[in-house]
């Protein structure tokens, strides 16, 4: 084997273990957004139900932006 190819197949090497790192923090990082995601909704419902046993208020979905 030539220097050329002993050089292609370490690079061809390095970047099959990189992609195999790469796959695996995106891997990670979907479980954490689908953790969060459902954090995030638990708690809009559970904001949404306290805006509504409060009388008289009107829920912050509803109200407008102060630059508005």
């Amino acid at each position: 084997m030539n220097d050329e190819s002993q050089d292609t197949q370490e690079r061809i090497a390095h970047l099959e273990r990189d992609l195999a790192d790469l796959s695996d923090v995106v891997a990670r990082q979907a479980r954490e957004i689908d953790v969060l995601t459902r954090r995030v909704a638990l708690l809009m419902e559970r904001e949404a139900g306290r805006e509504a046993d409060q009388p008289g208020s009107i829920p912050l979905a509803d109200q407008k932006p102060p630059h508005w």
